[in-house]
């Protein structure tokens, strides 16, 4: 049988995924909603979700209901410098709600605590409109988060709402009302994603008291060594203005600080929003071995004993970044039963199930004239599915 070969994205982690777990595309719409409590204050949102095919207003997966998340945008920043997150968050079935509001030199930080809050029931709300692209697909389940303000605002969020199951930040700020002082009301599993160069919001005056004031019987602090306030976004002009006025500087580069906080984000999320315990046992593996962060933790994901675990390890992927080889390090490559490669958006490029092998595994020749590009590789194995990221050169 003859495979086809086609533009890939390359590797910084893998992790087990359900064997029906799947990629989507992702679908994006502009909804407006209005909060009648507070005076019929619109809410201006950029919404996108797990969708049949890339693109705007693109129909949602049939029948499947999905966890919904709303993000809050830093400080004098736009939802579009989040194109990072999305597109990491939503094809593994996510519904994601970016609010504009609050997006001036002088934000309220507790009205924009209230509009991530208010949106997530208006989302579930749309679930019970039969003429709503989100009729009957939308999960009762929700998590809020957000960077920098925004963070800080999640924390504020979260404090308002009992729908708010769930809370992930990333260099959250320290806001007015304070985000720490709510923290210390909130008893929610939480995930906070710290810089541990951020000279924006210094660890040690936000994250780390923010951490520290939560309830929660399960918490993580992970702070990436190196890692910097701005470069949890994409490149972000008023961000990075800001940011040089200050040191410590980056150590890191930004898309290796993308490929480490997604690392840990995306199984964190998995688990506790699509209650998937492979990811679970990913996440603990991270925080228990990881060399390029510290971490702070009270609690582990899942207690599941080392001996049922799939009988087959993660593998290695070289070199990375790849230009004409890749390499799938595997001790028992014939327990592979099918590679895949998508694009983040879901489209299936590459179906192959045989294979030309190596004396370390799977080797994969790459055409000289494919382009740079982010992709998964999924192999299928008889007791699971192992997911990859890669870049090409």
């Amino acid at each position: 049988m003859q495979c086809r070969y086609l533009p890939i994205l390359i590797s910084f982690f893998c992790f087990w995924l359900d064997a029906g777990a799947q990629n989507y595309g992702i679908g994006h719409t502009s909804i407006t909603f209005t909060d009648a409590s507070r005076g019929n204050r619109s809410i201006a949102c950029e919404i996108y979700y797990p969708a049949t095919s890339a693109g705007d207003n693109t129909p949602m997966v049939s029948g499947k209901q999905f966890p919904s998340i709303s993000f809050g945008h830093g400080f004098v920043m736009t939802w579009d410098a989040y194109k990072n997150v999305w597109n990491a968050i939503v094809p593994q079935g996510f519904i994601m709600i970016f609010p504009k509001t609050e997006g001036n030199t002088a934000p309220s930080h507790s009205e924009f605590g209230k509009d991530l809050s208010f949106v997530i029931s208006a989302l579930e709300s749309q679930s019970k409109l039969a003429s709503s692209l989100f009729f009957e697909h939308v999960d009762t389940i929700h998590g809020v988060m957000g960077h920098s303000m925004g963070g800080g605002a999640a924390f504020l969020a979260a404090e308002k709402s009992n729908k708010i199951k769930f809370l992930a930040t990333l260099a959250p700020a320290d806001t007015k009302p304070s985000a720490i002082a709510a923290a210390a009301k909130l008893s929610i599993p939480s995930l906070i994603i710290a810089g541990g160069n951020d000279c924006v919001t210094p660890p040690k005056d936000h994250q780390i008291p923010m951490y520290d004031s939560l309830r929660s019987a399960c918490k993580t602090l992970v702070s990436i060594n190196g890692g910097s306030h701005c470069q949890m976004a994409d490149d972000n002009f008023l961000c990075n203005f800001g940011e040089a006025t200050c040191s410590p500087k980056a150590t890191i580069s930004r898309s290796e600080q993308h490929q480490i906080q997604f690392q840990f984000l995306v199984p964190w999320l998995k688990h506790h929003l699509l209650k998937d315990p492979t990811a679970g046992k990913t996440f603990d593996s991270l925080t228990n071995k990881s060399t390029v962060v510290n971490i702070q933790k009270n609690c582990v994901l899942t207690t599941t004993s080392q001996s049922s675990q799939p009988n087959i390890e993660i593998p290695h992927l070289y070199p990375n970044p790849v230009s004409n080889t890749l390499h799938i390090a595997i001790q028992n490559p014939n327990a592979v039963n099918e590679i895949t490669i998508t694009t983040i958006d879901g489209r299936v490029l590459y179906h192959c199930h045989q294979f030309e092998f190596s004396e370390r595994g799977i080797v994969l020749q790459l055409p000289e004239n494919i382009s740079t590009g982010l992709y998964f590789l999924n192999l299928t194995t008889s007791v699971g599915r192992i997911e990859c990221k890669f870049i090409k050169e």
